[in-house]
């Protein structure tokens, strides 16, 4: 099982050992990835289902709100449906309770299984400017050298603010150009200048490099724990 449902706990039987097979056998996906160092997208997902579980144990109301309803009457002339929640305070309810008790504990675990292996990660990542700093920051190139290889992957990316919950945040779109390989003859400062020589528009680009000091997959940690410390350095700078 690659996924689990956002709504897993409402969908399909309410039944715990049935729930904890259901949950078993996604953790084990969990823990296989984590193995092989692949942090995404399990590690968001794991931090979604433990906040919505401690929001639904917090607030009883909270799944009564959640759960699927029935339909109990229909007037068809004036189109309006009255509904009837199928979950009321009986031992189905008691059902629930025991899976979110049981799962709570579980997916904080594996969530901080996988925190640990993301500060690992990004605790081997260096970060350094190429060339000469540019007064825009917010955007540029951004080459990534993976452990114990030449290659270097070229992105530009572009810094946006959003807005949530009152507070300002920070974030990066990545486009991926190209893979050089790096060499006496084409060094990291040789390939910003090729770049600046194809795009005009940026003359004087930000340009940072990443490279990493331990192997971790590509796309499901290094890219992904990358960006984070691109966003992380840039707001310093800037």
């Amino acid at each position: 099982m690659d996924t689990l449902s956002r709504n897993w706990l409402t969908e399909g039987l309410i039944d715990f050992e049935y729930k904890k097979y259901l949950l078993l056998a996604y953790f084990q996906q969990v823990k296989e990835n984590f193995k092989e160092k692949k942090l995404y997208p399990h590690l968001a997902d794991l931090l979604q289902h433990y906040q919505n579980l401690a929001a639904i144990n917090d607030n009883k109301k909270l799944l009564q709100e959640h759960f699927p309803t029935k339909i109990k009457s229909a007037d068809f002339e004036t189109l309006t449906l009255a509904y009837e929640q199928i979950v009321k305070d009986d031992e189905m309810m008691s059902e629930l309770e025991n899976i979110i008790q049981f799962s709570i504990p579980i997916f904080k675990d594996h969530m901080y299984e996988g925190r640990d292996l993301y500060e690992m990660i990004e605790n081997k990542m260096e970060i350094s400017p190429i060339g000469i700093s540019s007064l825009n920051p917010e955007q540029g190139y951004l080459f990534l050298n993976p452990y114990t290889t030449s290659d270097t992957h070229i992105y530009t990316y572009r810094m946006t603010i959003f807005t949530q919950a009152e507070e300002k945040y920070r974030g990066i779109h990545l486009n991926y150009l190209e893979t050089k390989p790096k060499s006496i003859s084409n060094t990291y400062e040789n390939m910003k200048v090729e770049l600046v020589k194809r795009n005009k528009e940026m003359p004087n680009p930000a340009t940072y490099l990443i490279e990493t000091k331990t192997y971790a997959p590509l796309q499901e940690s290094v890219l992904p724990i990358a960006k984070r410390v691109l966003v992380k350095y840039i707001s310093v700078v800037s």
